[in-house]
């Protein structure tokens, strides 16, 4: 098994960012529940439908603790999203949170994904677009965000990503503050004998940094997402590691330098696309690392592992929530996400009231939840309405 290393990197206070996202209150919740919508609720501890509700409210002071402590984290794949379309529910419980509503309310929440490949202001950009509520980098954590907070380590130290397109990610580490990155494909343009089973395209060509790699010496890896090309990466992964940072250099003196850093992003073995069946992610492609690599040197790898549900990623997206709820002490967080694997155990670890939807990765025909949420509820839409009754009644 391999060894997990997340005590070795340090999260420092989140920073404050210029932009501030306005998280305004009122006393009182309105939810007009469409007659065609038959998910359950609870009333008064009956369960009842939407059929025979109707019109719902909910209704408090403006000290109530709704307002004042509640904040959501939305998992996206499979939740609020599923392949390129927006979910149908998800509209709807965004449109509500961010005050869409008669009576002006809005509650503070975040997308908490671990989803990447892109820039945060990119990627929330198209997720405006895709669910018709305005969403800010204030509001938004993908699997290799928490990396601003180790880039002091490795600013100004060669370091290889892995995972996206072309060179995307180079960019995308640059703009954390990193200053010698690398990927693959610039290794590969370098000497194409390290890996003869894939020919550079003119585009990828164009998106390399030339250098001599016989004289770099890396000191990281970060697996930021997916990568698209497994058996290349994981070449030269073992290449990097096992001559100590320099590739291509095996001699007995390489032992004195110091090992290699490993990072993966992204725990997550399956995720949710617009195929029928769940895809394999960049947790898969760590096990067929790992595998490799203890078939070659008879044991696995160090890595620190970022990511849901890991608690450096939640500690993360809570240091983020509480600048919305600026003066609380104990807030009343709520994760909701389709993997009972990362959301819900993640969730649970940090003392977050947690709810799975089975709009996504979780199909409860194949038996119970491998870690049991706070509330189960079919979609996004349920599952908000759900927290909030609680809140108001608590």
């Amino acid at each position: 098994m391999a060894c997990d290393r997340q005590s070795s990197l340090k999260l420092p206070s989140y920073s404050k960012q210029s932009e501030i996202v306005p998280w305004q209150v009122s006393g009182m919740i309105h939810r007009n529940i469409d007659v065609i919508r038959c998910c359950s609720f609870l009333n008064h501890g009956k369960t009842v439908t939407a059929k025979q509700i109707g019109t719902r409210y909910l209704t408090g002071s403006g000290n109530a603790a709704l307002p004042s402590r509640l904040a959501f984290a939305f998992d996206i794949d499979g939740v609020l999203i599923r392949g390129k379309n927006a979910l149908p529910a998800a509209k709807e419980a965004l449109s509500m949170l961010d005050g869409n509503n008669k009576f002006g309310l809005k509650i503070p929440f975040i997308l908490l994904t671990n989803g990447g490949g892109v820039g945060e202001e990119e990627r929330c950009r198209k997720l405006s677009s895709q669910l018709g509520v305005q969403i800010h980098p204030e509001q938004f954590i993908q699997a290799h965000t928490v990396l601003k907070s180790v880039v002091n380590k490795y600013a100004d130290q060669p370091v290889l990503v892995l995972g996206g397109k072309g060179d995307t990610l180079r960019t995308v580490a640059e703009g954390y503050g990193f200053q010698q990155v690398y990927t693959t494909l610039d290794i590969l343009a370098w000497n194409a004998s390290i890996w003869p089973f894939h020919d550079l395209t003119q585009q990828e060509r164009a998106s390399v940094k030339t250098t001599d790699f016989s004289k770099i010496p890396f000191s990281a890896i970060f697996v930021f997402h997916d990568p698209r090309n497994w058996a290349l990466d994981i070449q030269i992964m073992c290449d990097v590691i096992q001559s100590r940072g320099v590739i291509g250099s095996y001699r007995e003196s390489n032992h004195m330098r110091k090992p290699v850093d490993l990072v993966f992003c992204n725990p997550d073995l399956i995720w949710q696309s617009d195929f029928e069946a769940p895809r394999m992610g960049q947790g898969a492609f760590k096990i067929a690392f790992q595998a490799v690599f203890q078939a070659l040197t008879g044991s696995t790898y160090p890595h620190t592992q970022f990511g849901k549900p890991t608690e450096a990623t939640y500690k993360f997206a809570e240091m983020m929530l509480k600048r919305h709820l600026p003066g609380v002490s104990t807030p009343s967080l709520y994760m909701i996400g389709d993997n009972p694997e990362s959301d819900i155990a993640g969730a649970n670890a940090a003392g977050w009231k947690s709810i799975l939807v089975r709009s996504g990765v979780y199909d409860s025909r194949h038996g119970p939840p491998s870690h049991q949420p706070t509330h189960e509820a079919e979609d996004v839409a349920e599952a908000v309405y759900w927290a909030l009754e609680q809140e108001m009644r608590s």
